[in-house]
């Protein structure tokens, strides 16, 4: 089968989601020929997803966030206003989406949280059966509880993943543990999608604090705190502009641009993770067992929502700041065995396949067929 992927690009993982996804897709022997990824002025694509992707990348304009003047807090309000002002510019990333779409005539489109993909369907209603993969649809799982208050925040973030999962055919919610489905509102809870090169790593501790900070503003925050601790060695991970490969910036604490294998490598040898709440990250460091302190992006809800999520998980504490002191106190007393947590992450492939079947335009016996075929591939794998 040809499957087309449309993934959001803020961060970093809803891209290594969509590596990990493609590979298992052509190892069964399916087809990804071309990947749609949304960007923005504010962010470039890294260059690890370029070389690991191994397929055609076509960069669309997308909505994104907008920050404050420190480059910490996102702005929800000049956000709104910021993205209305260049409608034109996403609505021509539409008509790109949909010659690419006609081009490829994909059998399934799998879309990895961007509004675009939503929007795509909302316009053009293409009879293309389309998934929609990501840890945010887990918000429509009756039993996913939301930090207390923010209520409007609360409101836009639902409205956000019903424009991104406009007329899809299936919920694929990402998710830190088990929990039961709902085929009534189409969602299906599948485990967290890591790649395979995380499996060949062991997890050892080194005694360095190895960090993630999605937005730039927050090196500020680490520095100020590394002045006061400059015994300890620090190790973060950002994706800005114009910086070389690694900034040594004192002693014992050194900034690398975003790296896949090397952020799994350090990941793998650190004493503990702190981060922005991102789901992917938090993912790998559970898998390895490490201690996490998660600082929510400041205006950021959603981040708030994972680590409220992956708190009750097990996977660690959060923090408002980058006050790693916090992170240091809690390592010694982090007793969450992984165990449960690895053998969900190694279930994923059994998981996938079966949902990755269409839900339409196939008749019932070539549905069977093809979903022979996934189990197959999964017993062999």
């Amino acid at each position: 089968m040809k499957y087309l992927f449309i993934i959001q690009g803020e961060g970093r993982g809803h891209m290594t989601q969509a590596i990990s996804l493609r590979n298992k897709l052509i190892w069964s022997g399916n087809n990804v020929p071309a990947v749609i990824v949304g960007k923005s002025i504010r962010r470039e694509i890294p260059s690890f997803f370029y070389d690991k992707i191994n397929t055609n990348v076509i960069p669309v304009d997308s909505p994104n966030f907008i920050v404050d003047k420190k480059n910490k807090k996102i702005n929800i309000g000049k956000s709104i206003i910021y993205n209305i002002f260049y409608i034109r510019r996403y609505l021509k990333s539409l008509k790109k989406i949909k010659k690419v779409v006609e081009s490829e005539k994909p059998d399934i489109i799998i879309n990895f949280y961007d509004l675009l993909g939503g929007l795509f369907y909302l316009f053009y209603n293409p009879s293309i059966p389309c998934y929609c993969i990501g840890h945010q649809y887990l918000i429509f799982h009756p039993d996913f509880l939301f930090p207390k208050g923010h209520k409007v925040d609360k409101f836009l973030l639902k409205l956000n993943t019903r424009i991104t999962s406009f007329r899809a055919d299936k919920l694929l919610a990402l998710s830190f543990r088990e929990m039961t489905n709902i085929p009534e509102k189409k969602l299906y809870v599948i485990p967290p999608l890591l790649r395979k090169s995380i499996l060949q790593l062991k997890s050892k501790n080194e005694g360095f604090i190895h960090g993630y900070m999605l937005n730039q503003g927050y090196a500020r925050d680490i520095i100020e705190w590394h002045k006061k601790n400059s015994n300890i060695e620090a190790h973060f991970f950002w994706d800005k502009k114009d910086v070389d490969e690694e900034t040594i910036v004192r002693k014992n604490l050194t900034f690398h641009q975003i790296n896949d294998v090397k952020f799994l490598d350090y990941m793998s040898r650190c004493a503990g993770y702190a981060s922005t709440a991102g789901f992917e990250s938090i993912c790998e460091a559970m898998y390895f067992g490490k201690p996490i302190m998660m600082i929510p992006t400041a205006g950021h809800y959603e981040q708030k929502c994972n680590a409220l999520d992956a708190s009750i998980s097990g996977a660690g504490i959060f923090s408002d700041e980058f006050d790693i002191t916090k992170l240091l106190v809690y390592i010694p007393n982090h007793k969450t065995d992984n165990k449960i947590f690895k053998k969900w992450v190694d279930s994923a492939n059994k998981i996938l396949f079966l949902y990755l079947s269409p839900s339409r335009n196939y008749s019932t016996k070539n549905k069977k067929i093809i979903h022979s075929a996934c189990l197959s591939a999964y017993n062999n794998f």
